[in-house]
């Protein structure tokens, strides 16, 4: 009997001795993302260890279903931290009040262009510009100019050329959108499509598809013209069999050529982990994960004291002058821009 109590004792003792180490391991948040979001392990392993924390992704499909997720459980979030919502979305989620203020102290190394909430309930992580990609060795092999701005791909030699992603169903096909109504106003953009509709453009549903499926330089297809980003030019070059001096590819930035896209973070109201929240938006905002994003989602960190890797250094362009509209105009507008694209160029 002795014997029984002894060894009950001595395994509520190891029991005790446990739980502190299972309460440390079953600290967690969860971060909401899109379906692209992309960190190296390594980065999220050293938060993980520095905070005794697991970070749990939960990624929701492209940026406007997840924040339509969040929205609709703000009674009972799904998450504590929100990554994804970009300039065309600042609107929605802000009016939605689902998030909460945080004045990071990171914020003092992001340039004030791109803080677009003045609360800080939305930070900004990282940006691209999305514009026009070419072929270059398609326009030399065919002795064509390549396009500087929207205005050459409606002349008769490019005819057939472009592919793009529709607004409708693509977050780039989106921004290019925008960077036409920017550009042109919103009694003229209508008019732009139709003259695209006319001289053959091809809509694809999505980014993917559009430049692994069409364009010239990255795949069979017989579009050497395709809406992608300016940082997809080092990526070409990253990502190429054998090492390239030059680019294949070259972006159109001229002024008013491209959409300036914005993806920001911030803290879910109803989170009750607020400061593990805290830290992981400035972890977000620090220079580890700042650096790890243009070789895993090729795009810019927000962070002004983040080092660009050798490949972005040397092929990456920013646009100096891209078109914009306002969030707020894009919340009251987006809607009906679709649908009269739609009407324009698919029906």
């Amino acid at each position: 009997m002795n014997r029984l109590r002894h060894t009950a004792g001595m395994v509520l003792l190891a029991i005790s001795l446990l739980v502190p180490t299972v309460a440390l391991a079953e600290e967690s948040i969860t971060v909401m993302t899109h379906d692209s979001f992309d960190v190296s392990k390594e980065v999220i392993a050293a938060f993980e260890k520095d905070n005794k924390v697991k970070i749990r992704f939960l990624k929701s499909g492209d940026a406007g279903a997840a924040l339509i997720q969040a929205i609709l459980s703000k009674n009972n979030p799904l998450a504590d931290v929100f990554f994804g919502v970009d300039n065309s979305f600042l609107s929605r989620a802000l009016s939605a009040d689902i998030f909460r203020s945080y004045n990071s102290p990171l914020l003092s190394v992001i340039p004030d262009h791109l803080k677009l909430d003045n609360q800080n309930r939305l930070l900004p992580v990282d940006y691209g510009d999305v514009c026009l990609n070419y072929d270059k060795a398609w326009f030399t092999e065919k002795n064509i100019t390549p396009p500087t701005h929207f205005s050459d791909l409606i002349k008769p030699e490019y005819k057939g050329l472009t592919v793009v992603e529709n607004p409708a169903t693509s977050s780039p096909g989106m921004a290019f959108l925008l960077a036409t109504i920017g550009h042109f106003g919103e009694d003229n953009y209508l008019k732009f499509w139709k003259d695209m509709r006319a001289n053959d453009v091809l809509v694809a549903g999505g980014w993917e598809d559009a430049y692994f499926g069409h364009f010239t330089a990255a795949s069979k297809g017989n579009r050497p013209i395709v809406v992608s980003y300016a940082s997809s030019i080092p990526a070409a070059v990253y990502y190429s069999e054998k090492p390239l001096e030059h680019a294949p590819t070259a972006a159109v930035v001229s002024d008013g050529a491209a959409f300036r896209q914005i993806e920001f973070v911030g803290i879910l109201k109803g989170s009750k982990k607020i400061a593990l929240a805290e830290k992981f938006v400035d972890f977000m905002l620090s220079k580890p994960l700042q650096e790890d994003i243009p070789l895993k989602m090729f795009v810019f960190p927000s962070n002004a004291e983040a080092q660009l890797p050798e490949v972005f250094i040397k092929h990456a362009v920013v646009a100096k002058n891209p078109a914009t509209v306002a969030p707020e105009r894009i919340e009251a507008m987006r809607d009906n821009w679709i649908d009269a694209w739609t009407t324009a160029v698919l029906r």
